[in-house]
């Protein structure tokens, strides 16, 4: 049984709130906000107390943290936690600045903190049976992805402009899937954005249409479109081709009833929103997480992958911003962007 300290009481961490308490080996002790009306509201749900920040750090009973703030607070409260010798799932990215997320990371080595950055999309049970039959070789050597991946709407300019923009926010959880599927990272990154749709978006200088083409060390493909507004719902599509053929993945569906008469063609619209879409694979991120923790092993999607994401993430923001791709090379261990000339 692990006690987690919840720390963000919005959107997001009300659902990770509720899968916390519903979780056979997991109790939610303590909900921590700034805004202390949401955090005794959370709170009071699920009959855990609220604390401060530094009262959960001290408190000896809390073995976990998970952080569901803006992404804004997320490395300096991934380094707390650390420094407390707490366990640590992180919503991502743990930040929007590359040299902010290596100092972060050095002191995550520095603790031997266990942390798990939360690219919930690997838990997916439909992708994590891709994903195996991808290593079985089904299809033979993988040589070309495409992950189509749009929300139902825009958020809010507010939230836009806190966001880090479409690439640092939305697309960092398809280049962690790209990455994930060929087990390795690319070479060269391609990305073009608009913003054709939403004027929040266009207001403070987001997209809300891109693609990005993420080119392999062997040559092999990952194409991934983003979007924020498909008005039917929540759209994410996967594809794999490899040498001896192809595997698919399209949106679920409320049943799988189609009607058809003079008409037309009638059927059940996608999931309207990401967690509706993504509610078992965040479940089973947790599992993942609590089995790592428990098992003194360490969690999946570590620090190493959170950093990728957001250095490729970083790389398509600049590639969209100068029309060029952007090359990407190692040092030490970590990915660098190598700017053309």
């Amino acid at each position: 049984m692990l006690n987690f300290a919840l720390i963000g009481a919005g959107r997001i961490g009300v659902s990770h709130a509720s899968l916390i308490a519903n979780h056979p080996r997991a109790r939610l002790a303590a909900v921590i906000d700034a805004d202390a009306k949401a955090a005794a509201s959370l709170a009071s749900r699920f009959s855990a107390a609220t604390m401060n920040w530094a009262e959960a750090l001290a408190d000896p009973a809390i073995d976990a943290m998970l952080i569901a703030s803006s992404t804004d607070t997320h490395a300096g409260f991934i380094e707390d936690a650390a420094r407390a010798g707490k366990a640590i799932l992180s919503e991502k990215p743990i930040d929007l600045s590359l040299d902010r997320i290596d100092r972060c990371g050095a002191v995550v080595t520095e603790t031997k903190a266990r942390l798990m950055v939360g690219f919930n999309r690997r838990f997916d049970p439909h992708i994590a049976s891709l994903k195996a039959r991808l290593d079985d070789e089904a299809i033979g050597r993988a040589s070309q992805i495409l992950i189509i991946n749009r929300d139902a709407g825009a958020p809010p300019p507010e939230f836009l402009r806190r966001s880090g923009g479409i690439f640092r926010d939305m697309a960092i959880h398809d280049y962690d899937l790209a990455c994930h599927l060929f087990g390795a990272a690319p070479v060269a990154v391609h990305a073009q954005g608009s913003a054709l749709v939403d004027p929040g978006a266009a207001s403070c200088g987001d997209y809300d249409t891109a693609l990005t083409v993420l080119t392999m060390a062997d040559g092999a493909q990952a194409m991934i479109a983003n979007a924020r507004c498909a008005r039917f719902g929540f759209d994410f599509r996967l594809e794999v081709l490899g040498a001896k053929g192809v595997l698919r993945l399209d949106n679920p569906r409320e049943t799988t009833l189609i009607e058809a008469d003079a008409a037309g063609v009638r059927q059940a619209k996608p999931p309207q929103n990401f967690f509706a879409r993504f509610e078992t694979a965040f479940a089973r991120q947790l599992d993942a997480f609590i089995d790592a923790i428990i098992a003194g092993h360490s969690p999946p999607s570590d620090f190493a992958d959170g950093r990728t994401a957001s250095a490729i993430a970083e790389a398509a923001a600049k590639s969209a911003t100068t029309g060029t791709p952007i090359l990407l090379d190692r040092k030490d261990g970590l990915i660098i962007l190598k700017l053309q000339k």
